[in-house]
């Protein structure tokens, strides 16, 4: 099958939780979404997609991402595949998973964690190079199915440390930039030149 020439990843991040709200780092713990879908974003998302047909969607393994899938009337089974896939998950915050900026800035080790850019893994937790390279071999896994499959429009429910990941990767933004608030969304767009190329 020929290659195809345009492709669209609409990135999501899941929708609101109480630790986000809460503006505690959740990384793998599994805690479900807030109940109001307009207070968590998706409500308006939810409208924004309707009708959008996707050719494959991608969803990380945790309970708020499969939440979102579910609330944007995406529902596993039907329509195009849903491929869970927990490489999709956010970066493990290890010992930090639950704490605030306020439990954490007097700490050392926070704040070495911090001026590493997460280069130093948290304790017990992920470090930015196994983060990035988990995602990266995601990313290039979607490439090479939308290929094969000749795709042209592809969904990603994940977190907002892989949106921002991504972006930085595919845009050229900087370390602190590329978030998104819970229940946003953001389109890369790639063009297929012998490989992919993000243009947007």
């Amino acid at each position: 099958m020929a290659a195809v020439e345009r492709l669209a990843v609409v990135l999501v991040r899941h929708g609101l939780t109480a630790w986000n709200r809460e503006r505690r780092y959740l990384g793998h713990r599994d805690i479900e979404l807030l109940p109001d879908d307009t207070e968590n974003g998706l409500a308006t998302l939810r409208a924004t997609l309707a009708g959008v047909r996707f050719d494959a969607v991608h969803c990380s393994d945790l309970r708020r991402c499969r939440q979102t899938l579910a609330r944007l009337g995406i529902v596993e089974g039907a329509g195009a595949e849903v491929r869970v896939d927990a490489r999709w998950r956010e970066l493990d915050f290890g010992a930090y998973e639950g704490l605030r900026y306020a439990d954490l800035e007097h700490d050392a080790g926070y704040r070495a964690w911090i001026d590493s850019q997460g280069e130093q893994a948290p304790p017990g937790g992920e470090s930015a190079a196994a983060f990035h390279a988990r995602v990266a071999a995601a990313m290039d896994d979607l490439l090479a199915q939308a290929e094969a499959g000749g795709h042209r429009r592809v969904l990603v429910v994940t977190h907002g440390g892989v949106v921002r990941l991504l972006r930085q990767r595919h845009e050229g933004l900087d370390f602190w930039a590329g978030n998104l608030a819970p229940g946003q969304a953001h389109t890369l767009h790639f063009i297929h030149q012998r490989t992919w190329q993000c243009i947007a």
